[in-house]
């Protein structure tokens, strides 16, 4: 029988608003589903429903309040997401577990070429070397290279967008979490985008995204869930 690269079983995950009484939300009930290597997986429905929540819980920037969330890693075999450790989570955040968000995050006056090798350079990677395969991935992704060593958060939300998924893409990771990875771009970034999760695929990495963006996302996903 073939282990699932993750597998999310019986998740729940409950929000208390501090701000409004104290009252409790629980955006996140009993969702299961299963994502295998090289798979392209697709989280969608209605704004609100939890599907950002569902990749944070996964990444574990939130903590599932129960549920299930497995990953076989190649380092540490199988891995509880919500029982591991600090420590765990961060090494398999290095190695193993990519995400991108809707937004760029980064330090202000940081040069696109030195935020888009950032994880290559964490992994042990010489700066010389992984700004080679840096300047590759800028001219796939249609930076024009007089903004190579300006920082990002000058650019266009277009331009800073593809920066966020190069950086993301960049280290190929076994698991790649997309947050609405489509958001913001014209059609031509976004024919880069699924060129960018075909060839990620081809790679072995398993690509779980969460979008409103059916007409490009949903022929892509060899699998999906409505929330």
């Amino acid at each position: 029988m073939t282990v699932p690269l993750l597998h999310v079983k019986n998740l729940h995950k409950s929000f208390v608003l501090h701000l409004i009484d104290g009252r409790t939300i629980d955006p996140i009930q009993d969702v299961s589903f299963t994502v295998d290597s090289n798979q392209h997986f697709l989280l969608w429905g209605r704004s609100g429903i939890g599907k950002t929540s569902i990749l944070k819980c996964i990444y574990r920037s939130y903590l599932a309040s129960s549920g299930e969330i497995w990953f076989s890693s190649d380092q540490f075999g199988s891995v509880d997401m919500i029982q591991a450790d600090d420590s765990m989570v961060l090494k398999l955040r290095h190695r193993e577990i990519g995400y991108c968000s809707q937004f760029l995050k980064v330090l202000p006056r940081v040069a696109a070429l030195d935020v888009i090798t950032e994880p290559l350079v964490r992994q042990g990677m010489p700066q010389a070397q992984a700004h080679d395969i840096g300047r590759e991935w800028l001219t796939q992704l249609g930076i024009a290279q007089r903004l190579w060593h300006a920082s990002p958060v000058t650019f266009s939300g277009g331009e800073q967008q593809r920066i966020n998924l190069g950086r993301a893409f960049i280290a190929s990771p076994r698991l790649l979490l997309l947050d609405e990875p489509t958001a913001s771009l014209d059609a031509g970034s976004k024919q880069i985008v699924v060129e960018m999760i075909q060839r990620a695929q081809q790679r072995g990495t398993a690509v779980l995204t969460v979008s409103h963006d059916l007409d490009t996302l949903a022929k892509l996903a060899d699998g999906q869930l409505a929330l």
